[in-house]
């Protein structure tokens, strides 16, 4: 029996996941970190038994009714925690923001500034005290009614609908219209209307051009279509819509990016005629504190909006003293972890993902808790060298305060500074699990199994091999990049070598790679000239003949549902089910490959829809999912179940890690192609069944590549990664990097977002953007060679390159 007083966290016989029996004692009040490789456990271990054990002792003394109202995790599969505090959890959000998310509404800062407005702003004479929803974009109180609180308007006119005038309708000169059948019925439509479509643009009367182009009438006409030889066309009923009208519907609510930056074309944003791009009603804006409406005050970078609340609140009323003191106390945790640089309607869409990791980081590290277990998962992914160093700096002041600090890491530099150390493995999926190492970090020098000691005690015996350097056989240049902070920039992309962007989180790397880079390509694929996403953005580019394809690996998830998983994704349940319907049982009964799938009826179990699982109605508890009554979890119905394949059911056979079915299906060239580039990118340990949605980041873009890599190639490829080591163990990182670089010895062109500074290391050429972030950022300061980018005395990355370099 431990006594009350007791200073570990102790876990005895933790089981989730593939955790082997675990018993492990970890000291509060500390920084513990968790490593492994991927796969290993230490989520498991950290995410899975930890925190959901501690949220499951406080959600057992909230009210029956709260329950209900707040997403609960199951129990885990573990014998006994004892010394445990409560705990917040910090997990990594994938998901994409939407367009009215901003700096101020991801940290709340906007609450309070909005609340300072309502309660200690300036009002005219005589007018009304407004609510803090009021000063709301995204509310109906506060919303500007023209522009609906986005601050600009979409406009299209006839010089970008109509860019030929000497064509006429049915040769194609409303270039805003769609092409195929839909565009020939809106000129039949036309016809039958009484327009002449075969008269050159500019001679048709102007009223007439007006209303083709802009009407917002929507008459139904019955068309009696020409017939073409061989065919019978029916008349039918048609719709007429005017160009502005199909395209601002094609641009709101079409769900394709093609179609959307095409609609884009023959449109232009400008700010809103009413609210001058403010997004908000007038009366919120005749409100000001020390002199500027709260429109102004969100425009300021964070670090200038301090100093003016700093002098606005000092002499002045209560109200304001105690709003000012709240807000400038929230936004000194986000300029500490190195953003000062952003403002408050910056919005979601365009910060890098470091930057929106840090900004949920500061709003939760700002609560003030104190004696709790804060459980971090991977918070520096997506840093700088530089902002990992600002980061620890405030781990450390979380712990000062009486916390303890539970964090999952890959980054050595972490790990070197924490004051407890767990290592999970040796190796992923079955054969990890175990914990090889707990106590300080220098204890694990003296465990030989583990995959994390060799490289936080590198060897000076073992240096690193050196690669020779590649001779680019070409470039791509482009000139005056203009992109968000990317301000008239010429940058020149080697081809056949490894590239590696760099700088600072929120510098430019992702702006000019990802959409400036990317889009101009893709403009080259789909055969638009100069007016698609990528070529508005820059003044020339050159070079792309060399180029035959484009393939950009992010890190967006495969599939947004369960019935989304490794297998379907990569083409390798094709293969399989056709095999089950290929065997001696399944063709004396007839089943098709169909019949093998859980996502339509036949062969799937009907009582969960092929889902595994079924939601239990608790009353006054939660919701919860238990495994389908009928076929406990399979997927399938008995019938389907019965027919096997050297001894496995298809269930079974999805239930297989990668590296089981690779031996499972040795001889199946099909299958074993797909298998072989999963292992190849270290996803060995994942099963075949696991849905998306269950997958991280990292993990999603490595099945991204591994489906690339096991198609037949052809001609040059360029090939785009963002920040590819996101998550990944060191020893993952060298699986990946062999790939990588497999890619450009094939005479292919890699070009990767990078933060980790061993991968920089051995690239051929760097690219450094920076020197800092946001206004700051946004210009190449240093390139060439990564011994040449060190030199550079402008560059945040230098030092921390030169120390990668052993130089």
């Amino acid at each position: 029996m431990h006594s009350p007083h007791d200073p570990y966290v102790r876990v005895r016989g933790a089981r989730e996941h593939n955790l082997q029996d675990v018993n492990v004692d970890i000291p509060r009040d500390t920084l513990t970190v968790f490593t492994g490789v991927s796969g290993s456990g230490k989520s498991s271990l950290a995410f899975g038994t930890i925190y959901a054990e501690a949220q499951r002792r406080y959600f057992e003394s909230v009210a029956p009714y709260a329950r209900r109202l707040i997403h609960q995790v199951g129990a885990p599969a573990v014998g006994e925690i004892t010394g445990l505090p409560p705990a917040v959890s910090l997990e990594q959000r994938r998901s994409a923001p939407g367009a009215r998310s901003s700096v101020g509404t991801v940290t709340t800062l906007s609450n309070s500034l909005r609340m300072l407005f309502s309660r200690a702003g300036e009002y005219p004479a005589g007018a009304e005290r407004l609510d803090s929803d009021a000063f709301s974009p995204n509310t109906a109180a506060g919303a500007c009614p023209e522009c609906h609180g986005l601050g600009r308007i979409h406009r299209t006119d006839e010089e970008l609908l109509v860019p030929d005038p000497s064509l006429s309708i049915r040769e194609g000169a409303i270039a805003a219209w769609p092409g195929a059948w839909q565009g020939k019925n809106l000129r039949d439509v036309l016809d039958t209307l009484g327009y002449d479509v075969d008269r050159p643009w500019r001679e048709l009367a102007a009223k007439d051009r007006e209303w083709i182009l802009f009407t917002d009438e929507q008459p139904v006409v019955t068309v009696h279509p020409v017939r073409d030889a061989g065919r019978i066309q029916r008349p039918y009923q048609g719709t007429y819509m005017s160009a502005r009208r199909y395209v601002l519907h094609t641009f709101a609510d079409t769900k394709s990016r093609t179609l959307r930056a095409k609609a884009e074309r023959f449109l232009t944003s400008v700010p809103c005629p009413v609210c001058g791009g403010s997004r908000l009603r007038p009366e919120a804006m005749a409100v000001t504190f020390a002199g500027r409406t709260i429109a102004e005050l969100a425009a300021l970078p964070l670090s200038a909006l301090a100093e003016v609340l700093a002098g606005a609140g000092a002499g002045g009323e209560e109200t304001a003293r105690v709003l000012t003191g709240d807000l400038l106390a929230r936004i000194g945790t986000v300029t500490e972890l190195g953003l000062g640089y952003l403002s408050l309607d910056r919005t979601a869409p365009t910060l890098s993902s470091g930057e929106l990791q840090r900004l949920r980081l500061a709003t939760q590290l700002r609560s003030g808790l104190f004696g709790v277990v804060y459980v971090l998962d991977e918070p520096s992914a997506g840093l700088h060298p530089a902002d990992t160093e600002s980061l620890l700096g405030v781990l450390g002041r979380l712990k000062e305060a009486g916390n303890s600090v539970f964090v999952v890491e890959h980054q050595m530099d972490v790990v070197r500074r924490a004051d407890w150390l767990v290592d999970v493995g040796p190796l992923a999926g079955e054969h990890g699990g175990r914990v090889l190492h707990s106590g300080p970090p220098e204890g694990l020098a003296e465990v030989p199994e583990s995959a994390t000691r060799r490289f936080l005690f590198p060897s000076e015996d073992e240096p690193e091999p050196v690669r020779e350097t590649r001779t680019p056989s070409g470039w791509i240049r482009l000139s005056g990049v203009e992109r968000h902070n990317v301000r008239g920039v010429d940058a020149a992309f080697p081809l056949g070598v490894f590239t590696a962007v760099t700088g600072v989180s929120g510098s430019g790397k992702s702006t000019l790679v990802g959409q400036v880079l990317a889009g101009v390509l893709a403009d080259r694929e789909a055969g638009e000239e100069a007016a698609g996403a990528g070529e508005q953005f820059c003044a020339a580019v050159s070079g792309l003949e060399a180029v035959d394809r484009l393939v950009q690996v992010d890190q967006k998830p495969i599939g947004r549902t369960p019935r989304s998983n490794l297998a379907t994704y990569t083409g390798l349940f094709d293969t399989v089910r056709k095999l089950f319907a290929r065997t001696e049982t399944a063709r004396e009964r007839g089943y098709t490959a169909g019949r093998f799938s859980f996502n339509v009826s036949g062969g799937r179990c009907e009582t969960c829809q092929g889902e595994g699982f079924v939601s239990v109605e608790l009353l006054f508890l939660p919701s919860t999912y238990a495994p389908c009554p009928d076929c406990h979890g399979a997927r399938y119905n008995p019938e389907t179940l019965e027919v096997t394949l050297r001894g496995l059911t298809v269930a079974q056979v999805l239930d297989l890690t990668v590296e089981s079915a690779a031996d499972f299906f040795s001889g199946t060239p099909a299958a074993e192609r797909a298998l072989t580039t999963l292992l190849d990118v270290g996803l060995g340990y994942l099963r075949l069944g696991q849905p998306a949605t269950e997958l991280s980041g990292g993990e999603a873009q490595r099945i991204k590549l591994a489906s690339e890599l096991q198609r037949t190639r052809r001609g040059h490829t360029l090939y785009l990664l963002d920040e590819p080591t996101t998550g990944l163990h060191p020893a993952d990182v060298e699986v990946l990097m062999r790939q990588l670089h497999g890619l450009v010895d094939a005479h292919n062109t890699v070009v990767v977002v990078e933060h980790d500074m061993a991968v920089v290391a051995g690239a051929d050429h760097v690219i450094d953007l920076g020197p800092g972030g946001g206004d700051r950022g946004g210009r190449i300061v240093a390139t060439g060679t990564p011994q040449e980018v060190t030199r550079s005395a402008e560059s945040r990355t230098a030092p921390y390159l030169a120390k990668a370099l052993g130089s």
